[in-house]
Formats: C-alpha cells, structure tokens, sequence
C-alpha cells in the first residue's frame, strides 16, 4: 500500500459521490492563494462531518481551529435555517480568509467565526450562557486537544457528538517516546479520554490523500 494509492482511491471516491462544488473549491483556491497550510479535511472528510451532524440533528456547533473554512462550510450545511455554528480560530490571517469564504457560500449569518485562543474564547462562550452544543469538531493544535475536549464537554448537551481529527499522526501516537508536542498532546487527550465516564468514544485510523491520520468521535452520554 502506498500514499499514491491511498490519494487514488480518495480521487475515485470523490468522482463518484461528491460532486465539483464552486463555494468549497472557491475556499480551497483562496486558502492556497493567501498560502494557508494545506491540512484542511479533505472532500470525503468534510461530507462525514456533515453526514455525522446532520444524524446528530445539530442546531449548535461548534468548531475549534477555523483555518479557511473549509470544513466550516461542510458543517454549516448540516444547520437548519436557524441554526448557528460557532467557529474559532487563533490566526487573523486564516481569520480574514476564512471570513471572505464563508460569505461567499453564502453562510455568513449562519456562522460566527471569532479570532483570538481558543482557551481564552471557550471561557468566553461558557460565560454567554447560551444554549449547549449538539456538535463539535476539534481541528486545531493538538498540544492543546485535551483541554479542548474539556471544554466541549462542559459546553455539550447529553447526546452530542465531539469529533476530534489527526489523532494518530502516522502511528506515532503509539509511541510513548516520540518526542513531538503534538503527537504528546494526543496522548494527554487519549489518557483523558480513556477515564472520561461521560462519553461513549472509539478511535479510527484513516488513510487518504493526506496521508495515514485519524480521528475519535465520542458520544456525550445521556
């Protein structure tokens, strides 16, 4: 098995069941033009999120790590009319270029994209007091996942779903040695995770057109 098979078979895939989409390759052209890291989900990534927050009947979601929006965009259009997604994102770069696409998509009342770190937003929105979330998505540094999940925890109803991505960084979480920040914020996340009584969770290893990751999703239990 190879990289350039994985990338082919998600080519395949993406021919099949998701078809040209001017708003998300609009996004993805805007985000390579202001040069934003390409880790954004990819096609097949971004239809799950909406699949998996359209099951869950999401009206609130919340997303830490906006980068351009792309993934923003697939979660808003799991939302009813309204519905609303709150999205936070560290960088006013990706921050201005992520605002620009998701107007353009036309989800602009839908969607508000908050610029500063995520820690210091998420006390900000726990003290709003609004109503809890159905669903988050947790695409942001990973040193800082498990705090991250925390907070989704307390900002969760009963029978939310919390999806968490690139949680295997190519195997290296199993090594308890690797040196990485990112790949050890992953394992705080997992330790927490494991004595965590108020989820219901497993972990999935992917493969694809970036590479061999994965993601976790929990279920808030009832």
């Amino acid at each position: 098995m190879s990289q350039e098979l994985w990338a082919a078979v998600d080519h395949y895939i993406n021919g099949l069941l998701i078809p040209p989409d001017p708003a998300l390759d609009a996004a993805v052209e805007a985000s390579r033009a202001a040069g934003l890291p390409e880790i954004a989900v990819t096609p097949t990534q971004g239809r799950l999120l909406r699949l998996l927050a359209r099951m869950s009947r999401a009206r609130n979601i919340l997303e830490i790590g906006t980068l351009g929006a792309y993934s923003t965009i697939w979660l808003a259009r799991a939302l009813p009319e309204d519905g609303r997604l709150v999205t936070l994102e560290a960088d006013p770069k990706h921050c201005d270029v992520a605002r620009e696409n998701i107007a353009r998509a036309g989800l602009a009342s839908l969607v508000d994209l908050r610029l500063g770190p995520a820690l210091d937003l998420l006390s900000e929105i726990a003290a709003e007091g609004q109503e809890p979330f159905d669903f988050v998505f947790i695409d942001a540094d990973k040193e800082n996942i498990a705090p991250y999940f925390s907070w989704a925890l307390r900002l969760t109803r009963p029978g939310a779903a919390i999806v968490v991505d690139n949680v295997i960084r190519d195997g290296e979480v199993a090594n308890p040695r690797c040196p990485d920040p990112m790949v050890q914020g992953v394992r705080r996340f997992n330790e927490a995770l494991a004595a965590e009584r108020r989820v219901t969770a497993t972990t999935l290893q992917t493969v694809g057109s970036k590479g061999y990751d994965g993601f976790t999703l929990a279920l808030v239990n009832g």
